[in-house]
Formats: structure tokens, C-alpha cells, sequence
């Protein structure tokens, strides 16, 4: 489900594109003018917003301006002039879309829909994920999801599973994996690392049997 904020000093506008988010299954919130959105951002977030260009005290340029300094979101601008200037002056600005009022709410909904899938897809491309099935790594983020769920590990698990991940299918010998995730100067010996493994191993569930112990060498994890 996705936040939305309606950004127009139009009362009639707010109502109907609120009325059509609310039925599409969104959660939206409404600001009457630019000013009013940007003390929203400070408290708030969201995941698309909607802008109008013509407003009081600060217009929808303007206010673009302001939230592309502070986050990077998704921006559709409406405006009742469909003059060539003002679309190309929002697209420099960083919008990602364009539409002229009046508009078909349903075709706006349709819009929100293509932005939102087309961001969705940059940050997937833009972040450093790997999955197999249902578990689903995000070295960016430094997570680790299995069915959806969130798995808790200890900051050196994580350590060793992305190092695992960024040398997938190669054989590695214990002392480079200690070396490489404990440090060069690390005092201990291979029981160390032996646990670690097989608390990630526990930690990843089904999905244990990609690390496969090399005998005599070391490990590999099979991506």
C-alpha cells in the first residue's frame, strides 16, 4: 500500500483524487499548498506525491525544488496550462510525471501505478540485492528477509554472509574468510569462524545448504 500526498490549494481537487486513492487502496494526506507539504516531509513519509504548480505561498516548482534537496521521491505535477515550457521545467527539475487538468481520476490512479513500478524497479537495479526463491538479501539496506520475514543476526553473520555473497561460487579458504571478515591482525583460531558458519547456516534457515563446507579448504556459497 502506498502514502501518498495530495499537494493542491484546490479543495475540489484534494477531495476527488483522494476520494480515487482511498478506493484504489492507498493511504493518502492532503496539503494545501507547497509550504504546507514541505512541514509535512519534515514529520512524514511517503512513497509518491502529488503536486500541483499553481498554489499560494510557495508554488509547485518551487516546492519541488525543496524536496529534491531533502529526499528522493516520486513526483507527479498537475497543472491546468499544458504549455511545453512549464513540462519541460518540471522534468529538469526531477518530476516524474506530467498531467494536464482536467484529468480522468482513473487515468491519474493508472499513472501513480506506472511511476511507482518504474521507481520500484531503479531502486531494485540501483541497490545491491540478490534472491533466490523466497529469501531475499539486501546488502544495501543490510538485511535479510525468508518468506517476507525479517531475520535477525549478529553484525558479524552479516558480515560473513555479504562476503560470502560478493565471492559466490568460488572457493574460499578459512584463513582469507578470517582474514577478510575479522581482519588481518585477528587473534583466534578456525572454531571461530566454524560457529559463525553454522549460526548462519541456522539464520538462513532452508536455505542453509548454500554455504557447503569444502573439506580441508574452507567454504562456498552457491548463488
Amino acid at each position: 500500500m502506498y502514502r501518498i500526498l495530495i499537494v493542491d490549494d484546490e479543495e475540489k481537487i484534494r477531495a476527488l483524487i483522494k476520494k480515487y486513492t482511498d478506493f484504489e487502496g492507498y493511504e493518502s494526506k492532503i496539503a494545501t499548498n507547497g509550504m504546507n507539504a514541505l512541514e509535512i516531509l519534515k514529520i512524514e513519509t511517503f512513497d509518491i506525491i502529488i503536486m500541483d504548480i499553481m498554489m499560494p505561498e510557495l508554488d509547485g516548482f518551487s516546492t519541488v525544488k525543496e524536496i529534491k534537496k531533502i529526499i528522493d521521491i516520486p513526483i507527479i505535477m498537475l497543472s491546468a496550462r499544458g504549455e511545453e515550457y512549464d513540462k519541460i521545467h518540471g522534468f529538469e527539475l526531477g518530476i516524474d510525471d506530467y498531467v494536464v487538468k482536467p484529468f480522468a481520476p482513473k487515468e491519474l490512479m493508472m499513472r501513480i501505478e506506472a511511476v511507482m513500478n518504474r521507481y520500484n524497479k531503479y531502486k531494485k537495479e540501483k541497490r545491491e540485492i540478490w534472491q533466490k526463491d523466497t529469501l531475499l538479501i539486501d546488502v544495501t539496506a543490510r538485511t535479510v528477509t525468508i518468506n517476507e520475514k525479517k531475520i535477525q543476526m549478529s553484525p558479524k553473520e552479516y558480515d560473513l554472509l555479504f562476503y560470502f555473497l560478493k565471492n559466490k561460487n568460488i572457493a574460499l579458504t578459512r584463513e582469507q574468510l578470517i582474514t577478510e571478515v575479522w581482519g588481518y591482525d585477528y587473534i583466534g583460531d578456525d572454531r571461530t569462524l566454524d560457529t559463525h558458519v553454522k549460526l548462519l547456516r541456522k539464520s538462513l534457515e532452508n536455505y542453509s545448504d548454500l554455504i557447503v563446507t569444502l573439506r580441508g579448504v574452507g567454504y562456498r556459497f552457491e548463488g
